[in-house]
């Protein structure tokens, strides 16, 4: 059900080696036109290259409200409105509870669920205006249960489960889609099979698995949209 005749302009907030990056490949493979925030200016910037002319490297703190507009603002003027935001920015900082520091908890939450709702709030009034648009907001196993040893990222993917059922609630009815994935498992990337012992037979979920999932998100029919979906590993999918 790929439109590639309408170049959608898609923020994707949070991109890195791993899920951001294939978030973007699979946006730009199907037609958008893309602007990438991340603060490290470095690997957007060859992911840019990359990708060609479709995608825009664009430096940004997602928790600084300021960046975040002028961010939007650059992808704007490059590309036009914006009609998909994928918020995909998170931090995992801190341990348990002793040994997290309240900067560290400030800092997930800010990451997270502050730069979620900056994101959306720039995003949403132009899709308001046009009566069509999608959110999706990236959770974790942690966004439905508390993990111990990480109070600081279950506290702030706690709050950005939240945010998502507020803002369907708000912006549906408006034409704009807004979903949570829950990703419930490890992201299959270079430094997990750097960390990861192959004895453990961790199962992992192949990153551009979960970008074509986002993607089916995105082409969700208005009559029958998902407010949140859950992805997991095939337990026969280890570690090899």
């Amino acid at each position: 059900m790929t439109d590639k005749g309408h170049e959608r302009v898609a923020i994707v907030a949070g991109v890195g080696p791993g899920l951001g990056a294939a978030l973007a490949h699979k946006l730009v493979g199907e037609g958008c036109r893309v602007g990438m925030f991340a603060r490290s200016p470095e690997f957007i910037g060859k992911l840019a290259a990359e990708l060609g002319s479709h995608a825009l490297a664009v430096p940004t703190d997602v928790s600084d409200a300021k960046q975040v507009s002028v961010g939007f603002d650059k992808a704007r003027r490059q590309f036009g409105p914006v009609e998909i935001l994928i918020s995909h920015a998170s931090g995992s900082l801190g341990e348990s509870l002793m040994k997290t520091t309240p900067d560290q908890f400030e800092g997930s939450w800010r990451i997270a669920a502050l730069g979620a709702f900056l994101c959306a709030r720039e995003a949403a009034p132009e899709m308001i205006k046009r009566g069509k648009g999608t959110i999706i907001f990236t959770g974790a196993t942690s966004s439905v249960r508390g993990r111990g040893g990480a109070v600081a990222f279950s506290s702030a993917k706690f709050a950005v489960r939240g945010l998502a059922q507020s803002l369907a609630v708000e912006l549906g009815p408006k034409g704009v889609h807004v979903a949570h994935v829950v990703i419930d498992g490890v992201i299959d990337t270079r430094k997990v099979r750097r960390t990861y012992k192959p004895s453990a037979k961790e199962p992992l979920l192949k990153p551009e698995a979960i970008a074509d999932s986002y993607w089916d998100l995105i082409q969700q029919e208005r009559s029958a949209w998902s407010l949140e979906i859950d992805l997991r590993p095939n337990k026969e999918t280890f570690f090899e």
